[in-house]
Formats: structure tokens, sequence, C-alpha cells
């Protein structure tokens, strides 16, 4: 007989140790973008800024580690002008792309 798991006694996944290159950060924002959830967008970038180390990006950004911290946590909606900067400091871009319906 197999011994059954609880959901709740997992640990909570993070994505940091897998984001150590430029194709798994693009595939990674990528998806999080098709899910076209802002706060969950903002958790993604602090898993990558995590992953690169986020006292480096907080400087290349011109924000305050703590101000990092609070823009990029999950349930956080910060201001597009905070996600352009990170995204630069990450030295990734945004893309449009046509909706084919």
């Amino acid at each position: 007989m197999t011994k059954r798991i609880k959901a709740t006694d997992l640990p909570e996944f993070d994505a940091a140790p897998y984001l150590g290159n430029e194709a798994s950060v693009a595939a990674y924002l990528t998806d999080i973008l098709d899910a076209n959830d802002p706060a969950l967008l903002a958790a993604a970038l602090g898993d990558i800024a995590r992953a690169r180390g986020m006292s480096e990006i907080a400087k290349a950004s011109g924000l305050t580690r703590e101000a990092l911290y609070k823009a990029l946590r999950p349930d956080a909606q910060p201001r597009f002008d905070t996600i352009s900067r990170v995204c630069a400091a990450l030295g990734v871009r945004l893309v449009a792309q046509a909706v084919h319906a």
C-alpha cells in the first residue's frame, strides 16, 4: 500500500534554482505572461531577481533592496515603471505578440 501525501505537506516550489540562463528565464517569463496575472508576473520577476542576486538587481534598477522585495512579492501589484526597470536590470524585454483568433 502506498502512503498518501498531502499537498500541504509538500515544500513550496522555488523556481529560482532553475533560472540560471537566459533561455530558461525567457521560457519562464513567456509562460507567466500567458497567464495574464500581474501578481504572478511580479512574483516571477522576483524569482528571477533572486536567482541573479537581489542586491545586484536592486542596484541596477535604481531601487532599494527593500523596495524590490516589496514590489516583487507574490501579492504585489507593481507599477509598470517598476516592472520596466526590473526587466532592464535583468536584461530581459517584454514583447507584444499578435493573438491569432
